[in-house]
């Protein structure tokens, strides 16, 4: 007989009550050698206890949370997690950059493992359940599988990525991009930190073998599935009141960076109509971007400025270089592609009425991904057995999960941010709704490996 403290009645269109019932389950659904497993619930302590002790492991106390990947920080938090999967009965492994997987053996001989997991690295002052909550969830459901003895066939594997925030190499999900063959020792070289020191050189001092990354791909005839928890970073979840978000696609990226060069000259002498001014034509572009975002692409666009730069950076100077970045994101391919036309469009004409010269580069691009509907039926099958009430939805972020959907089948699932917050010291989620996604991780973990 076991306890489940996270039971709630599905409820449409409106915030879940968080108060966490008692409920007491008398039924057994399989004995554990047939294959299956009493309703098993994780530890809210043990949870909590994980996050804040992750928390701990930080750069930057009262100012956010910042550990960057390799940094002494993240040495720490990589030797706690090694520390209590080992305590879990976990087999550790470490791979040539940094990447973490602790694995729980199936009975059947050559089975294809379950992965579940996420990253413990952050941006620089931001908070501290982003990736960590999914790295708790998944040891978590390992640890209550080794507590109540619990045989399933398929292995299941926690997985930890390393630098998946980008924060110090500027490119994002690098950890998995490696174990999914996209980067190799040549990309490892030519990603450099603001330094000028290379991700290869970085994770050798670390006291990695860089050079044998190759060795380390995922084979995707060895793995059964990926999914991943995660908080949702966005205000969707909690704006209708619902506790766990079931994820159906993630968002494609182009990013771009537009350079714009006129003249730059005195902010008082020079006339109005004798200007070439790329300050104020940037002003326009971006203004567009988030016009053909909003009203031009489709209802799942977005589009972002996110940084600008001016030479010479002087208030009585017109300047005379502009340079700035776009973010445009879509889980439809089409919103991609018209938000890149639309956008060279809008800089030659600007640029030619200006009288300046452009330039727009691609600075790189992922492609929008369909994750599993197998899984994400797993997943709801896991959430309408616990009496939660879900919703299926999209995610705007890009995960590390998504790198493994050409590898593997994959899924995802979101617990909601408390006022959409993420990468910031305000990121914050409650332990309850935490729980509750590592409750219905577990279960869907259990019915994959099973």
């Amino acid at each position: 007989m076991q306890v489940d403290r996270r039971a709630r009645k599905p409820v449409k269109y409106a915030r879940v009550s968080r108060k966490r019932e008692v409920m007491i389950f008398y039924v057994c659904i399989l004995n554990a050698k047939q294959g299956g497993a009493y309703m098993l619930s994780t530890s809210i302590d043990r949870i909590r206890k994980h996050i804040e002790t992750f928390a701990g492991f930080n750069a930057t106390p009262r100012i956010g949370c910042t550990r960057v990947s390799y940094s002494p920080q993240y040495r720490q938090a990589q030797d706690y997690l090694v520390r209590e999967c080992e305590a879990a009965g976990l087999a550790v492994s470490i791979d040539a950059i940094g990447n973490i997987r602790a694995r729980r053996e199936g009975t059947a001989p050559g089975a294809r493992a379950v992965l579940s997991g996420s990253h413990i690295d952050t941006v620089p002052h931001g908070g501290n359940y982003d990736g960590v909550a999914g790295v708790v969830g998944a040891l978590e459901a390992l640890t209550v599988l080794a507590e109540n003895s619990i045989s399933l066939s398929h292995p299941i594997e926690l997985i930890v990525f390393v630098e998946e925030e980008g924060s110090v190499f500027g490119s994002t999900t690098a950890g998995s991009k490696a174990l999914a063959g996209v980067y190799g020792v040549d990309d490892l070289k030519r990603l450099k930190d603001n330094e000028g020191k290379s991700f290869f050189d970085t994770a050798a001092e670390y006291g990695l073998d860089p050079a044998a990354i190759g060795r380390f791909r995922l084979d995707g005839e060895k793995i059964k599935a990926m999914v991943e928890l995660h908080i949702e970073q966005s205000v969707v979840l909690e704006s209708q009141g619902f506790p766990l978000g079931v994820v159906q696609a993630i968002a494609g990226i182009r990013q771009f960076s537009i350079e714009l060069c006129g003249v730059a000259n005195h902010a008082g002498a020079t006339p109005m109509n004798l200007r070439n001014d790329p300050m104020a034509a940037a002003s326009r572009i971006i203004t567009f971007v988030e016009e053909a975002a909003a009203q031009k692409a489709f209802d799942t666009t977005v589009g972002t400025v996110g940084r600008i730069q001016c030479q010479p950076n002087v208030s009585n100077v017109i300047p005379g270089r502009v340079v700035f970045t776009v973010d445009a994101r879509d889980v439809k391919p089409e919103g991609l592609e018209t938000m890149d036309r639309l956008l060279r469009s809008e800089v030659k004409r600007v640029a030619d009425e200006y009288g300046l010269t452009a330039t727009v580069d691609l600075l790189g691009e992922s492609r929008p991904i369909t994750l599993s509907q197998n899984i994400s039926g797993v997943i709801e099958n896991a959430a309408i057995n616990r009496n939660v009430s879900f919703l299926r939805m999209n995610s705007g972020a890009v995960h590390d999960a998504c790198l493994l959907a050409d590898i593997t089948d994959v899924g995802m699932i979101f617990v909601p941010s408390a006022g959409g917050r993420s990468h910031v010291p305000e990121e914050f989620t409650t332990m309850e709704d935490i729980a509750t996604g590592c409750d219905v991780l577990l279960d869907t973990l259990v019915e994959l490996a099973r």
